[in-house]
């Protein structure tokens, strides 16, 4: 199966309206449209698609600048926000893909960067486990997030 990451376009509109978000995932992450409303008012944040051949899967935000600035130091570091799986497809590796595709995607679109850095919440056991399985290291921060305390996770791009 073809998948590949996309920046959002509003042409895209018509995958949003389909993907399904039920009010547990709404516990740990923003929904694709209020991420792409957010996304519309900042310029540092782009939404992104996975698609598997045409359909959405996969969706989460890349906040460059001040959006990294609670998670981490580093100028060159970009934070992946509000990553979810349409409940429909959940258990189907997609969320896997989605970051192993991520680095070539990052140094592509984005080449000064060095650093993918993500909040997880402390109660999330599963998308913990999903992001040390892609190589994202938990190295001890913790910040405060809309609901609780996230573990700070970061994997380090190779040049």
């Amino acid at each position: 199966m073809f998948m590949r990451l996309k920046f959002y376009e509003t042409c895209d509109d018509h995958l949003i309206e389909r993907y399904t978000i039920t009010p547990e995932q709404l516990r740990f992450t923003k929904s694709p449209k209020e991420s792409i409303e957010l996304a519309k008012q900042d310029k540092n944040r782009h939404a992104i698609l996975m698609l598997a051949e045409d359909k959405l899967v996969t969706f989460f935000v890349l906040h460059e600048k001040d959006g990294v600035k609670p998670y981490s130091t580093n100028k060159a570091a970009l934070l992946i926000r509000s990553f979810s799986t349409d409940y429909h497809e959940q258990g189907k590796g997609y969320a896997k893909a989605a970051l192993q595709l991520l680095p070539d995607f990052v140094q592509e679109h984005f080449p000064h960067i060095n650093e993918l850095v993500l909040g997880v919440n402390v109660p999330n056991i599963s998308a913990q486990a999903l992001y040390t399985k892609c190589g994202f290291v938990d190295e001890g921060r913790q910040v405060l997030g809309f609901n609780d305390e996230l573990i700070v996770m970061s994997y380090y791009i190779e040049r």
